[in-house]
């Protein structure tokens, strides 16, 4: 959270400014007092596509209609017309833009990015005069004058693009096929900080329903979910109405502006114990439990849908809303897990395996050079050994290290102070505590190749969440005795 004006100030000018194009333009495309030089290798600067005449080898939008294409985006946030026009004008852009081929749409995107950005000369002034009056009485105003001077005309058109009913499709589908680029082309960051920023207002969860996904909902529902299933692969009708049988739930959030697309769900089985296996959650021909006979909730896929929306957080709000759904619905239901994957673990146990098995004491090495055929055992045997994870029994010192080392990964691998694998900064960061390791969890081929086959169970302690994040914000991570217990020592 930013708690000084200063800082709030610092983040967004560098996010907003473009470079060197924005310094010799302002947001409407005026000629500023120098245009900058282009460089002598790489793709000619914008300005200067602006003003040309030819189109060069390699540029999408010819130099005219790059123009028009900025006047008509211009056009949408004519200060004279009604939101009402503004809305038209901004659909008319959008059929437009439909028909146009990737590359020319990266030249829209780029207008947008270095066409519509802060007046710098106006932020600068406002700067100065808001740190002149930091600690007097007038710096709540001076504030309120910059605060205005960061809104860019690229927010307002944005803003004016989601007036339409597809305009909000629109804007997410922009930002999902823009977001692979930004690597390759820094220029775009502007336009991607200003949409993220939108979609975390639009999209907070006190806009967004929680429903509901049964078999009696409308099949293009239903045909959604087998599409943007991530976790676990739908591979038939059946499997699907097996997802959504009487011993099972999901739900979605869904936003007014997208009504038939949750943009996340997830997939609840009703049992009476924690899940060890996603097998026996999935198998079609077992025999369905008396929901209301259930003790537990097991949280087995959480899927988001929208690519447009990545860094915008609502899975951990779904979660919570889900379990006090459930709470009220079955009252007997009294543990709430995951069984989740581990995505993370097969490469990193391969790049640390090494390090691992130095922290072995004479015993166990000794035990496991004579399985992998190596004295000392080393990391390249550990690695081959490992790839028969699927045939080791439960005395294999070569499955023995790999719960051991699932457990450090889990349990004692961060990054700023922060869990590595991502399906577990999500759970821990919400408050859970890693519970149970699960040999063999997920034996399919994703599985194997994601953790060697390994899942685990993230507890959801109702009581115990706001301790448990307290831990993680001192790089702590929270994990059950039997967890503890399998870390290795030294």
């Amino acid at each position: 959270m930013i708690t000084n004006a200063s800082d709030w100030i610092t983040r967004n000018v560098s996010r907003l400014r473009t470079g060197p194009d924005a310094q010799g333009k302002d947001a409407a495309g005026a000629k500023g007092s120098a245009a900058p030089k282009r460089a002598s290798t790489g793709p000619r600067p914008l300005a200067e596509r602006l003003e040309a005449t030819l189109r060069r080898n390699g540029e999408a939008l010819a130099p005219r209609a790059l123009r028009r294409a900025l006047g008509e985006l211009q056009a949408v946030i004519d200060p004279r017309i009604s939101e009402v026009e503004a809305g038209r004008r901004a659909h008319g852009v959008v059929q437009w833009y439909a028909g146009r081929e990737l590359d020319e749409r990266r030249d829209v995107w780029l207008l947008m990015s270095e066409r519509f950005a802060p007046d710098l000369n106006r932020v600068s002034t406002a700067r100065d005069h808001h740190q002149a009056a930091m600690g007097t009485a007038d710096e709540p105003q001076a504030e309120v004058h910059l605060r205005r001077a960061l809104v860019s005309p690229r927010l307002r058109l944005l803003q004016r693009f989601a007036i339409e009913p597809e305009g909000m499709r629109f804007l997410v589908d922009l930002r999902a096929q823009l977001l692979p680029h930004l690597k390759g082309d820094r220029r775009l960051l502007p336009l991607d900080a200003e949409l993220e920023h939108l979609f975390s207002t639009w999209f907070d969860v006190a806009f967004l329903d929680l429903r509901r996904i049964s078999w009696d909902s409308p099949a293009s529902l239903i045909e959604k979910l087998i599409q943007y299933e991530a976790v676990h692969d739908i591979k038939s009708w059946a499997d699907v109405k097996n997802r959504l049988d009487s011993d099972r739930r999901c739900y979605g959030f869904f936003h007014p502006r997208l009504p038939n697309t949750p943009l996340i769900f997830v997939e609840v089985a009703l049992v009476d114990h924690i899940s060890e296996g996603i097998v026996p959650l999935l198998d079609e021909a077992a025999a369905p439990v008396k929901a209301d006979r259930a003790t537990t909730a097991i949280f087995y896929s959480i899927s988001n849908t929208q690519d447009g929306l990545r860094g915008v957080s609502f899975g951990d709000s779904l979660i919570k809303r889900v379990v006090e759904t459930l709470q009220a619905e079955l009252p007997r239901l009294k543990t709430f897990a995951t069984l989740s994957p581990i995505p993370g673990f097969r490469s990193w146990f391969a790049k640390n395996a090494g390090v691992l098995l130095t922290r072995l004491d004479e015993k166990r090495q000794t035990e496991l050079g004579r399985v992998v055929g190596s004295l000392p055992p080393t990391a390249e045997r550990v690695l081959a050994a490992a790839e028969e994870a699927s045939t080791l029994d439960a005395r294999s010192p070569v499955r023995q290290l790999l719960m051991n080392a699932a457990a450090e990964y889990l349990g004692r691998a961060t990054a700023e102070g922060k869990p590595v694998d991502p399906v577990a900064r999500f759970h821990l960061g919400n408050g859970a505590r890693v519970e149970q390791l699960n040999w063999a969890g997920d034996p399919s081929p994703k599985g194997l190749k994601q953790a060697y086959g390994l899942m685990v169970n993230y507890l959801y302690d109702l009581k115990r969440l706001d301790k448990h994040r307290a831990l993680l914000a001192q790089g702590k991570v929270a994990v059950s005795g039997d967890v503890d217990g399998l870390f290795l020592k030294g």
